[in-house]
């Protein structure tokens, strides 16, 4: 059985304890001092034992006393704690976010953010999942993590998409290519030219099959990789080229290829992506502030 024991008494057995009496022990509370020993009376009721002697002259502590000022101190230094963190949770100081995102905003947008949210927030913990932007969606539908920052869904998702910047794609080549030089490059340019594309689960396969749709192109022959890393080492040995968000460009650098803007513009719309009808913590809400932020800049 919980002994019903207010925090505000628990203070107020340490207060008369470390006062040296009620009439002290009162001013330093701001209470009147019948109102303490109301209070301290009501613990040594419940707890069937006298925490206080009380003489004329003074007021001391009795064995048992002793013990369970003891324990008032470190229950309360437990509470005082407890609430200084749940303060800081409440005002975005503490806690955790975690973000699921594409590989290349997990490479290129959100370190910046990282640094700039923890030099704000060091007390928060900052979790990051990149996954194939179907893994990502999902993992905001079933809770797994607080946001994400992904190419913008299709309209069915039922998620709160809220774009942060635009994704312009490029012809990504070999040194030494015949499209070297060239300031840009059109999509029908890639009429014909050997290819390499992304997998069909990537956010980025949609958008280049409809802008070579669009364009009449159809490469060829057709090279598929599954992630960055193989897209640029089959494009650096000259394989074939490919297209890629300008996002995507600092992972490829390793591979030292070239890179020209394709027209007509197309673009994958980076968004920050939520379920609706899940709130947001106070840190989420202060790491999707900082993600605004660098993505404006």
């Amino acid at each position: 059985m919980v002994m019903d024991i207010s925090p505000w008494q628990l203070r107020a057995l340490v207060a008369v304890a470390d006062a040296g009496g009620f009439t002290a022990a009162a001013g330093q509370l701001g209470v009147a001092q019948s109102s303490l020993s109301r209070a301290v009376a009501d613990v040594e009721r419940r707890l069937r034992v006298p925490v206080f002697e009380r003489t004329t002259r003074s007021v001391r502590l009795t064995g048992q006393g002793r013990e369970v000022v003891a324990l008032s101190r470190r229950v309360l230094a437990d509470l005082d704690a407890g609430m200084r963190h749940l303060e800081g949770y409440l005002a975005g100081r503490r806690g955790q976010v975690t973000i699921a995102c594409l590989p290349s905003v997990a490479a290129t947008l959100l370190p910046p953010a990282v640094v700039a949210f923890r030099a704000r927030f060091p007390d928060v913990l900052v979790q990051v999942q990149d996954g194939l932007a179907a893994d990502v969606l999902d993992a905001v539908r079933t809770g797994a993590v607080d946001l994400a920052v992904t190419a913008a869904p299709g309209p069915r998702t039922r998620l709160t998409v809220e774009e942060l910047r635009r994704d312009p794609f490029c012809c990504a080549f070999a040194p030494g290519h015949r499209f070297t030089g060239r300031s840009t490059l059109d999509w029908a340019d890639l009429t014909d030219e050997p290819f390499i594309t992304f997998g069909p689960d990537s956010s980025i396969r949609g958008a280049v099959d409809q802008a070579l749709r669009t364009a009449g192109a159809t490469p060829g022959p057709v090279l598929e990789a599954r992630n960055v890393g193989a897209v640029a080492g089959l494009t650096a040995a000259a394989l074939g080229v490919t297209a890629v968000p300008q996002l995507v460009l600092p992972m490829m650098a390793f591979a030292g290829l070239e890179h020209v803007p394709l027209i007509p513009t197309v673009e994958r719309r980076i968004s920050l992506v939520r379920a609706p009808d899940r709130p947001l913590t106070p840190s989420a809400e202060a790491f999707a502030a900082e993600l605004r932020t660098v993505s404006s800049t």
